[in-house]
């Protein structure tokens, strides 16, 4: 990639996206952040001088109208960031089924849309690469969390499928695999339950890293040739066992 290059990430205002936005924000990026959190989105803006768009990612006409503007303002788009999502947990039998059907419209007919809608423009721009957040969950489904687990395994799987669907457009196509990272999402209360999801995962022994080793891993996946890049040590364990060693990691989940 060459000359000023840019980066639109969705669900930019907070956690994961907001330390992307600032990590190729310091390294000279145009930014281009899109939330629904308009109060949140408007201080992330502020504070890199980034373009800012108030939307849901369920909206693909939001999405357009906001990608039109931003290339029309930059001349490019190097970098889509399909990020946005929410977390959802809990045993699925005891789940609301309004609070599944809102996370599987988030957290995948988001990332559809935003895949669809950014199309033209990253194949329009020389080296374009579109990044997906998908999920330690999305290596191997995690018991107390099977719609979260569906949904990023499904976001592995596109970006699985549009890495040669894509590759003749000259547009990489990359994930990444974070674990639990030290984000407000932790302090949200789990679905069927009065304790947060922090309070979970810190009973299971399990670590919490750093939302800036997230933006650094970006970087690499953005910049590197790996599909699928995970962060933080649970990740990467995961990773090796689902491989290596899928039957100890299965008693292992069933036992926990």
């Amino acid at each position: 990639m060459a000359g000023e290059q840019t980066i639109f990430i969705s669900g930019g205002a907070s956690g994961i996206g907001l330390a992307v936005a600032r990590y190729f924000a310091a390294r000279n990026w145009r930014v281009g952040l899109a939330d629904i959190d308009a109060d949140r989105l408007a201080a992330a803006g502020a504070e890199l001088s980034a373009r800012t768009y108030t939307m849901d990612v369920r909206d693909h006409a939001a999405w357009v109208a906001a990608l039109e503007d931003f290339t029309r303002a930059t001349g490019r788009l190097d970098v889509l960031f399909n990020n946005a999502g929410i977390p959802h947990s809990g045993p699925l039998a005891q789940c609301d089924m309004a609070g599944v059907e809102r996370t599987v419209q988030i957290n995948l007919l988001g990332v559809l849309n935003g895949a669809h809608a950014a199309h033209p423009f990253l194949k329009a721009t020389p080296g374009a690469c579109m990044l997906v957040t998908s999920s330690a969950a999305g290596i191997r489904g995690t018991p107390g969390a099977a719609t979260y687990s569906a949904t990023k395994f499904a976001v592995r799987g596109l970006a699985e499928a549009l890495d040669g669907e894509w590759a003749p457009d000259g547009i990489r196509v990359r994930t990444l695999m974070p674990s639990f990272i030290e984000t407000p999402l932790l302090d949200q209360a789990v679905n069927t339950g009065n304790h947060s999801v922090r309070q979970a995962v810190q009973a299971a022994g399990l670590e919490i890293t750093p939302v800036e080793q997230v933006a650094e891993a970006a970087w690499r996946a953005v910049h590197g040739n790996r599909l699928h890049t995970q962060v933080g040590k649970t990740a990467h364990r995961l990773w090796f066992l689902a491989r290596w060693a899928p039957g100890v990691l299965r008693k292992s989940l069933r036992k926990r």
